[in-house]
């Protein structure tokens, strides 16, 4: 091959690239651009839709059979999770999308969540060395 062949397979891949970088910025607006987009099928939504149903049923059982104390408020957040993962997973997207805005939409309420924890804790801690303190000065 001589480097003027090069340059023209060079040159036509160029064109190329650019062709369909035009055609994908042109026909953004257009239905047939649309009918080249993902579809997820309604097969996948109507169990999800089931899950969901499934889910809400095992919250209001816990109601139901009263359960008290930390098991109920542990069985209702484990719900309520795995519920809201459900949607934001299926119904939001999450699932299809890039790592990078997973971890940018879901990583600041969990550290929101492991700082509150942590708050917790030290309120605990001060609540009972001012107990320990207090009561052995009486």
């Amino acid at each position: 091959m001589t480097s003027t062949t090069k340059t023209d397979r060079v040159d036509a891949t160029v064109v190329a690239h650019a062709e369909i970088a035009r055609s994908h910025h042109a026909g953004a607006a257009t239905p047939k651009a649309h009918a080249h987009g993902r579809q997820h099928p309604l097969k996948l939504y109507f169990t999800v839709w089931i899950l969901l149903f499934v889910l809400s049923a095992g919250s209001y059982a816990v109601d139901y059979f009263n359960f008290h104390g930390y098991l109920r408020w542990t069985l209702i957040i484990a719900f309520m999770l795995m519920k809201a993962g459900l949607i934001v997973a299926v119904f939001m997207h999450m699932a299809w999308e890039r790592l990078a805005l997973v971890y940018a939409i879901l990583l600041p309420p969990l550290a929101v969540l492991v700082f509150m924890g942590i708050m917790a804790i030290e309120g605990y801690y001060t609540n009972f060395s001012r107990l320990v303190f207090f009561a052995s000065k009486s």
